[in-house]
């Protein structure tokens, strides 16, 4: 059984390799749900959905959220009455989001109406969100503090980060399946995400990080960082707000009480000696995914080593 941890559009891509490497039956997901929130009445768990669109092959690959093809006249009807749009929930996305608010009015769990969408969607993979429970990440920034999609897509991510907080994360509790999929895994994976947003999150839930420590499990992470920066998002803006080297290293250390074996690019060869002092297995290859083939080879190179 193979775990992983993971958030955003980076975690997806790898994750799109890794279901053609593994039985996609023997994979479960660990999903960041700090960037949900209520928009137009709706519960919109954006992570949640990247990863199942990505793996059911229904997403916009250049996006990397949304379906392909999808229309926005929603939005755009939203607009004459005034309201504002800075969040693009495409038609056929909005179903998605309509269907889950619908079924948690209902008393179900979030995780419950995950299995029903990914069920819908002809997915074998199980996806399993971090925790059932009221999370969200806010972004302390010189204008103020606001919820990281704000943050992150109505502002561009242009404020400067002074924090982040994570509220909800004192009582937040690990969604039903979360600890077993960590403590039954032979393998665990830390996706390339977010290390701040997107993994920070459910390392922060109580129990994971623990679990993560206990876990005979072969735990790996790639790094979301190559060369000094993200290949996509605004990981730098968010770790040198934390007073976090924008390096292979300094993910490395955010990881380094659980982690067996990082993977690094080979531009950053090196850091490979200051991450090994850390007591990590460093793993040097080409990590930057720009085609199906290079997400398999790098699903290869974690799942055979």
């Amino acid at each position: 059984m193979i775990t992983a941890l993971a958030g955003g559009v980076g975690a997806a891509r790898f994750l799109t390799g890794l279901v053609r490497v593994v039985d996609p039956k023997s994979l479960s997901v660990i999903v960041n749900t700090g960037d949900d929130m209520e928009l137009y009445g709706l519960h919109i768990s954006p992570d949640l959905d990247i990863v199942a669109y990505t793996l059911a092959g229904i997403v916009d690959e250049g996006k990397g959220w949304g379906f392909k093809g999808d229309t926005f006249q929603f939005l755009e009807s939203l607009r004459k009455f005034g309201c504002e749009t800075w969040f693009n929930l495409g038609d056929r996305d909005l179903a998605t989001h309509v269907y889950r608010t619908m079924r948690l009015k209902q008393g179900l769990t979030l995780s419950e109406v995950t299995v029903e969408i990914c069920g819908a969607l002809g997915l074998e993979t199980t996806i399993l969100p971090m925790t059932n429970d009221k999370f969200e990440t806010h972004i302390v920034t010189n204008e103020g503090m606001m919820h990281f999609e704000e943050y992150m897509v109505k502002r561009g991510a242009k404020d400067v980060v002074l924090g982040v907080e994570f509220l909800g994360a004192a009582t937040a509790q690990p969604a039903d399946g979360v600890l077993n999929a960590i403590e039954n895994a032979e393998l665990v994976v830390v996706c390339p995400s977010n290390p701040v947003v997107s993994i920070g999150t459910i390392l922060s839930v109580k129990g994971i990080r623990d679990a993560l420590k206990r876990s005979n499990a072969r735990k790996v992470a790639i790094s979301p960082i190559i060369a000094g920066a993200p290949v996509k998002g605004p990981a730098d803006k968010l770790l040198r707000g934390l007073g976090v080297e924008v390096s292979a290293l300094g993910v490395a250390k955010l990881y380094a009480d659980f982690l067996d074996t990082f993977i690094i690019d080979s531009v950053d060869i090196a850091e490979k000696a200051r991450i090994e002092q850390l007591g990590i297995d460093v793993e040097v290859t080409n990590i930057l995914m720009r085609s199906l083939e290079d997400k398999i080879r790098l699903a290869e190179c974690i799942v055979e080593r």
